[in-house]
This record gives C-alpha cells, sequence and structure tokens, in this order.
C-alpha cells in the first residue's frame, strides 16, 4: 500500500480535536467525512448494497464522535439517472439504511444523509428508458454537445421545470428528510452544489426563467429556500443542512467567472441567516472550496485563488463545513478549523483511510487512494482499505525522515 506523498502533521493538540455540537449531535472532533459518491448500489431499485455498504460506513466511523455524511442519495425515482447511486423512497432501500444507519450508532458516530436530485447532470436516456422526465431550470439548456445528443437520440429534451413538478420535487425532499429520520438517521443534507439541480437555478447559466423562479438573484434563490423551509417543517432545523459550491464549475456552472455569483450565495447565507435569528438555524452549512472547483479534478487542479469562502463568517453565524483537499493542506486546515465554529471534511483520504481520523490525530501517513476504484462496482477499494496498524503488519515502514 502506497502513502500519500506530504508530511503528516499530528492535529490532536489544534482545534480540529476540540469538541463541538452541531444539530443535536456532539461531535468529538471537527474531522469529517462529505458525501461520497461511491455508484455500489443495486439496479434496479437503486438500493445501498446490502453485501459491502455496512461494512464501508462502520469502517469509517470506528472513531467515536465523527460525523459521517452519506453519499449522496435520491430522492424520489424523478430525482436520479444513476442506475448505482441510492435512493430512499422505497422499502427495499430503507431497510439497508437502517442497518447502515445502526453500524454508525454503534460507533457512537452520527449519520447524515445527502438529499441529492441531479437535474440536467442525469443520463437522459435512462430516465427516457425508466418512462421520466430529463429535467432542469430551462428548457434545451444542455451542459454540452454530448448531452444534447443523448437526450434528442433517446426522445427526452431538457424540461423546464413547470410550477407544479417544482412543488413536487419540495414534496419528494419532504418525504426523503422524514424517511432518513425515521430510519434512525441524525439529519440530512440538501445537495444545493457542484452543478446538480438546485445549483442550476441558482446559475445563470442554466437559469434562463422568466417567472419567479428565475431572472433576479432573489428569483434564482427562491427554489433551494422552498426546499429548505418544508424540510425544517418537516424534521426540524437543527436536522437539516444544506451544501454550495460558490466557485464551482463542474456541470457547467458559472463559477468564479460571473462575478455577481458571490451576491446570490451572500443573498442565500443572509435568508438561511435571518431564518436562524428567528429559532430556525440550520445544523450547518457546508461549503465547497474554491481549491476544488470539479471533485473529478487531480488535487490543486483548477484551484481558484482569486477568492475564499471566507465572507461566509461575515453573514452566517450557525456552525460551517468547508471541504476541499484539507488531507494535503494540514495548515490550511488547521488555519481554518480556528474560525468560529468551523468543521473540516475530508473526502479522498476518507476512501482510502477507514481510520483517518486517527491518522489525523496523531499525524501518521496515509494510505494512496486509487481513483480508478472510486466509482467501480466492487469491493475493493471501497471495504478492503487497511487501518493503520493493518498497513504496518502488511510491510510498510515509515519512511525516514530527511
Amino acid at each position: 500500500m502506497s502513502y500519500m506523498n506530504f508530511e503528516p502533521k499530528p492535529l490532536a493538540d489544534t482545534d480540529i480535536f476540540k469538541p463541538i455540537k452541531v444539530g443535536n449531535n456532539e461531535l468529538k472532533h471537527r474531522v469529517v467525512m462529505p458525501a461520497l459518491t461511491r455508484m455500489r448500489a443495486l439496479h434496479p431499485g437503486n438500493i445501498p448494497n446490502p453485501e459491502w455498504a455496512v461494512e464501508y460506513y462502520s469502517q469509517r466511523s470506528q472513531y467515536p464522535g465523527t460525523m459521517i455524511i452519506t453519499e449522496g442519495t435520491f430522492t424520489s425515482p424523478q430525482a436520479g439517472g444513476y442506475d448505482n447511486a441510492p435512493g430512499i423512497w422505497s422499502e427495499e432501500q430503507i431497510v439497508q439504511w437502517k442497518k447502515i444507519f445502526a453500524a454508525i450508532h454503534k460507533n457512537k458516530s452520527f449519520a447524515w444523509v445527502q438529499l441529492w436530485v441531479l437535474g440536467r447532470q442525469a443520463y437522459a436516456d435512462n430516465l427516457a428508458r425508466d418512462g421520466l422526465r430529463y429535467d432542469s431550470a430551462s428548457d434545451e439548456v444542455y451542459m454540452g454537445e454530448a448531452e444534447k445528443a443523448r437526450a434528442i437520440k433517446s426522445n427526452n429534451p431538457q424540461h423546464g421545470l413547470t410550477k407544479d413538478e417544482i412543488k413536487q420535487y419540495i414534496k419528494d425532499y419532504v418525504t426523503a428528510a422524514k424517511n432518513s429520520i425515521a430510519a434512525g438517521a441524525d439529519g440530512v443534507q440538501i445537495h444545493s452544489a457542484n452543478g446538480y439541480l438546485l445549483n442550476q437555478f441558482l446559475d445563470p447559466i442554466s437559469n434562463h426563467r422568466t417567472d419567479e423562479y428565475g431572472g433576479s438573484i432573489e428569483n434564482r434563490a427562491r427554489f433551494v429556500l422552498e426546499v429548505v423551509d418544508a424540510v425544517v417543517d418537516a424534521i426540524g432545523a437543527e436536522r437539516t443542512s444544506v451544501r454550495f459550491s460558490p466557485y464551482g464549475v463542474f456541470g457547467t456552472m458559472s463559477g468564479a467567472s460571473d462575478p455577481v455569483l458571490i451576491a446570490q450565495f451572500a443573498y442565500v447565507l443572509a435568508e438561511l441567516e435571518k431564518r436562524g435569528k428567528a429559532g430556525k438555524r440550520l445544523a450547518y452549512i457546508d461549503l465547497v472550496e474554491p481549491r476544488v472547483t470539479s471533485p473529478f479534478a487531480p488535487e490543486f487542479e483548477g484551484w481558484y485563488k482569486g477568492g475564499t469562502n471566507e465572507f461566509i463568517y461575515s453573514i452566517w453565524k450557525g456552525v460551517v463545513l468547508r471541504v476541499g483537499n484539507y488531507a494535503l493542506d494540514p495548515d490550511a486546515a488547521i488555519l481554518d478549523a480556528g474560525k468560529p465554529d468551523t468543521l473540516i471534511g475530508y473526502g479522498r483520504s476518507f476512501i482510502a483511510n477507514p481510520d483517518l481520523v486517527e491518522r489525523l490525530e496523531k499525524g501518521l501517513p496515509l494510505n494512496q487512494y486509487d481513483r480508478s476504484s472510486f466509482y467501480q462496482m466492487s469491493a475493493e477499494g471501497y471495504i478492503d482499505y487497511p487501518n493503520y496498524e493493518e498497513s504496518v503488519s502488511q510491510g510498510y515502514k515509515s519512511p525516514e525522515k530527511k
């Protein structure tokens, strides 16, 4: 097993290992496993993998008091379009999620479900096969020629949502949130980042609407705020969170090419802060850092250095989760964890290091992850990464300090 080529630091005496309350959860430290798409669910049915998923989540929640956010989970069939990502609308799915949440809780850690709706990032032909629409904010504003060709070939052109369809999506978010809590989750995260449906409404590159869901900053924010309000009313603000990627370009979002977008996100954060001051404060807000403008880019490629997420602290006064290549930059992690009520997400390194929290605490070397197995339907690259002691027993020796 090879290791990350960087100098680890023990973080035990830093702010990263100070306890913090998030919603109803008393975290023992601020290392969070963010949502990580793994594509191991069963098709048909979008059922969490009954052979491997419990073990995967149990391994990564082994350090007590750790916050685990699940992979993106579809709220309904219409929300999907990827065959091997899980959902949380059917009894067969919920049976498996109950086992996953129970395993996380057995380790005295916490489970949050990311609620995922793809919009135009879905596969139009998969949706057509299942008798479902290919949805987004606007008609036929495709991400690119390949997506357009796929939609036309499957006779499923991109469809701008009607107001009634928006209302149905909101109902599906609520049902999925209720299902998550009933199955044992501690809370849910509404995914409004990385170019998926709610992000498509926020961004003028994909939202060409002229009704109350398009045009102005306030109108483009309406859908996500309606989803947040409906989920909060259903399960409570302390069990609700939301994710944004202000600088993201994945899914052909504008990112920093449109300076108005910072105002867009500032407006949404201000609306959420208003709700917080009125007694409905979300458990946390998750921000993808400008170090990662696309989740498929290699480490530190695509890093936008012309802006930061620091603006959140002047608006939002609750807990913040910041995610983006922190494992390879422990100094940045230490610095940002020292900011008010800040959590640090470690994504890809959590894939390869089931005992990541302990390794960070002690400054132990990290397993190298294998990108080629991130999304393949196999136990390999999923539940076969070793803890540190196992790595050493397999022959690993710490490199000598130069």
